[in-house]
C-alpha cells in the first residue's frame, strides 16, 4: 500500500491527467497545471466585488484555480459572475466556490444550482462534507448535469396574432373591428429564456442541435356570428449547444511543456495554452476529507469514508481538500487541495498559527512530505503590498517542491 502510494506522488501532473480513470475536469486541471507550472490556489476572502475581481486580475497568471466564498460579497450579482468569467477565460485558472455543502439532498441540490448564488452556473469546482451521507455526491452530480444542460438550452417563442382571412367577405370592414386593437396584422413578439423550468438530461452531445415544435393555435376559432375569427399561433424553438466534454488531444508544443522541458519564449507557453482551449462543460466536487483547524471533528473513520466514497464516483469528484494526499491504491487518481500554507519572508520564521485556530505549514512540508498537488493560500497574498509579486514568490515555492518530489531537482 504504501509502495504504491508513494510511485503515485512521483508521477508527473501531466502523466497523472493521461490515466483512463481521470475525469475531462481533472485531466484539462492537471495539464493546466502542467503548462502554467503552477500548482497555487489563491483564497480571494475579500468581501466586495471590486476587490474580488481586482485579486483575480492580480494574481492570475499564477495560479491554477482561484477560491471564493461568494456568500461573503456584499454586492455580490450578475456583474460579479460575468467579471470572474471573464478573468478565469482570460487569465486561464478555474472558478471553486468553497461552499461546504452539506446537508439533505435535495437542499444541497438547491443550494448548488439556485438562488442568487446558482454555484453551478459559474463555478467549475466546488465542495462538500460527507455528513449527510455519501448519497449527497451522486445527488449534486445530477444536479450539476441538469444545471449545465439548461445553460445550453435557449428557448425562443414567436406569438403572431390577427384576424384569418378565408374569403374576400371576411375582410370587409366591419371584421376588423374583431382584431385586437394593440396588435395588429401579423404583429411578431420574440422571447428568449434560459430553460431552467424544462426537463433535462444528463446527456450530452458533441454539437449543437435544434428542434422546433408545431405551431400551437391559443385561440384557434373566436368567431361571433357575422365575423371572422381572430387567430393566434405560438412556435417555440429549443436550442441546445454543448461544448466539447473532454479537452483536447495534446499538441507537440503543449506536451513538450506539460512534461517539463524549459522554454525561455512566453509565446510557448501561451500558444500551449490555446492549444489546451477552454475548460470541458463540466463540474467537479472535492470532498472535505480533513482540515487544518486546531480541534477540528473529522475523525480517520470519516476520512476514510471519504476516500471510499470518492472511489465510486471517479466520474465527479475530482479529489479531497485534506492535509496529506489520501491516493492510496493503484486506482487512486484523486488530486489534493491543502489549506493552511505560509512562506515566511527571507530571514523570518513560519508562523504556526493565526490565532484563530488556523495552522500552517510551508510548501516543502506541505507538497514534498505530504504528497499534496495544490496549495491554498489566502492571507498570504491578500495582505502583501505586491500582490502579483507575492503570488509569484508562492507559486514558484510550492513548483519547486513538487519537482523535488517527483525528482526533477
Amino acid at each position: 500500500m504504501e509502495s504504491e502510494k508513494l510511485s503515485i506522488l512521483s508521477l508527473p501532473f501531466s502523466t497523472r491527467a493521461e490515466q483512463p480513470n481521470a475525469s475531462p475536469l481533472a485531466t484539462y486541471l492537471l495539464s493546466l497545471i502542467s503548462i502554467k507550472r503552477s500548482n497555487l490556489c489563491v483564497s480571494a476572502d475579500v468581501h466586495t466585488t471590486y476587490d474580488l475581481l481586482s485579486v483575480a486580475e492580480e494574481v492570475g497568471d499564477y495560479i491554477c484555480v482561484l477560491k471564493t466564498h461568494a456568500d461573503i460579497i456584499d454586492d455580490w450579482s450578475e456583474k460579479t459572475i460575468r467579471g470572474l468569467g471573464e478573468i478565469s477565460r482570460r487569465k486561464r485558472f478555474l472558478l471553486f466556490e468553497d461552499r461546504k455543502l452539506g446537508d439533505i439532498g435535495n437542499t444541497v441540490q438547491s443550494q448548488y444550482i439556485r438562488g442568487p448564488l446558482a454555484i453551478c452556473t459559474w463555478a467549475h469546482l466546488t465542495n462538500a462534507h460527507l455528513l449527510p451521507g455519501p448519497s449527497i455526491i451522486p445527488l449534486l452530480h445530477s444536479a450539476a448535469s441538469s444545471c449545465l444542460t439548461s445553460l445550453n438550452q435557449s428557448v425562443d417563442t414567436i406569438i403572431t396574432a390577427g384576424s384569418p382571412h378565408t374569403s374576400r367577405e371576411s375582410s370587409n370592414a366591419a371584421d376588423s373591428l374583431d382584431q385586437p386593437s394593440s396588435i395588429s396584422n401579423s404583429t411578431s413578439v420574440t422571447s428568449t429564456s434560459p430553460a431552467q423550468s424544462l426537463p433535462v438530461s444528463s446527456a450530452t452531445s458533441p454539437g449543437p442541435s435544434t428542434s422546433t415544435s408545431p405551431p400551437q393555435t391559443l385561440f384557434s376559432h373566436t368567431r361571433r356570428k357575422g365575423r371572422a375569427g381572430s387567430l393566434t399561433t405560438a412556435t417555440t424553438t429549443i436550442s441546445q449547444t454543448f461544448e466539447p466534454t473532454s479537452p483536447r488531444h495534446p499538441a507537440s508544443l503543449m506536451h513538450s511543456l506539460s512534461m517539463g522541458e524549459d522554454s525561455n519564449e512566453p509565446q510557448d507557453k501561451q500558444k500551449a495554452l490555446e492549444e489546451l482551449g477552454p475548460p470541458p462543460h463540466a463540474r467537479g466536487l472535492l470532498l472535505l476529507a480533513e482540515m487544518s483547524s486546531a480541534g477540528n471533528l473529522l475523525t480517520p473513520e470519516y476520512t476514510n469514508a471519504c476516500l471510499k466514497a470518492a472511489r465510486g464516483n471517479q466520474d465527479f469528484v475530482l479529489g479531497f481538500v485534506a492535509q496529506r494526499s489520501l491516493n492510496q491504491e493503484a486506482d487512486d487518481a484523486f488530486l489534493t487541495f491543502a489549506p493552511g500554507v505560509s512562506l515566511p519572508k527571507e530571514g523570518d520564521e513560519l508562523l504556526k498559527g493565526d490565532g484563530k485556530g488556523q495552522q500552517y505549514r510551508g510548501p516543502e512540508q506541505v507538497v514534498g512530505r505530504d504528497g499534496v498537488d495544490v496549495v491554498i493560500v489566502g492571507r498570504g497574498i491578500l495582505g502583501a503590498m505586491d500582490r502579483e509579486r507575492e503570488a509569484e514568490r508562492y507559486r514558484n515555492a510550492a513548483w519547486e517542491a513538487y519537482e523535488r518530489r517527483i525528482g526533477r531537482r
